[in-house]
């Protein structure tokens, strides 16, 4: 009697033995296959063993303008950091140089309608789509550049639905709203120490954190709270990226 539960003890043990090492090797091949399914997992930054799966994008709305886009990209340059400007065609006019900058020094930039008027760009699909491609036209004629990714003044909510997002992409257009805003939009006299932590505010997916902040005449403030968001997300582990044809789209949830 002993000897026999002594066998079913050892048949016992063999088998959880058994179903651990093959459990093991299924979890390694499907980490394997994850890693070939997600090439970000297997970067690994600055030649180092710690594979990099969070990104930052710094977004900045409404320029170009005079001394504030260009103080944000004197920071830019200095922290080698890559960025995106979301570009209102109307601002353009006298300030090619500033934009020319923005694409020489190697950041990407976005589309975002080219009068900034509510009223006019929200009356129709065609109207909002006719001032992404004028803006997209004129941004080509003077910096060669072909980015057709767009950011909705205000955000999607409540704006975008499955029709406007048809024909959005029948155009090319990828639509980038964010997951992080400084708040600078809304009061840009709002302390450096404020708009550093309304930064760090990331909602929904902290892998990849797309801030919002703005490059008015006003928003010297952001200006000088950029070098600390720079320094916290790096402190995090965090990579920064400019948002191209191949970031993922990023838009809020609607209904029709």
């Amino acid at each position: 009697m002993k000897i026999r539960k002594k066998n079913i003890l050892i048949i016992f043990t063999t088998t959880i033995i058994c179903f651990i090492l093959v459990y093991s090797s299924h979890v390694n091949n499907a980490q394997k296959i994850s890693q070939t399914l997600n090439p970000s997992r297997t970067i690994f930054k600055d030649g180092g063993n710690q594979p990099v799966s969070k990104f930052v994008y710094l977004t900045f709305d409404d320029g170009p303008t005079y001394v504030v886009t260009d103080a944000l990209l004197d920071v830019l340059k200095n922290e080698k950091v890559k960025a995106t400007f979301f570009i209102v065609g109307k601002e353009i006019e006298g300030k090619e140089s500033i934009l020319k900058r923005i694409y020489s020094e190697g950041h990407s930039i976005g589309l975002h309608t080219y009068s900034h008027n509510f009223k006019k760009i929200y009356r129709s699909s065609n109207e909002f789509i006719y001032e992404m491609e004028k803006t997209y036209s004129k941004i080509h004629k003077i910096t060669g550049s072909t980015s057709k990714i767009i950011r909705f003044p205000g955000g999607s909510s409540k704006r975008l639905n499955s029709f406007t997002l048809e024909n959005l992409h029948k155009k090319g257009f990828k639509i980038y709203d964010w997951n992080v805003d400084a708040l600078d939009g809304v009061n840009p006299n709002l302390s450096v120490p404020q708009l550093i932590k309304n930064a760090k505010i990331i909602k929904g997916n902290e892998n990849a954190a797309i801030i919002l902040m703005h490059c008015n005449s006003n928003n010297k403030n952001t200006v000088k709270s950029l070098p600390g968001i720079i320094k916290y997300y790096i402190h995090l582990g965090y990579e920064f990226k400019a948002i191209t044809k191949d970031t993922p789209e990023y838009y809020y949830k609607f209904k029709d």
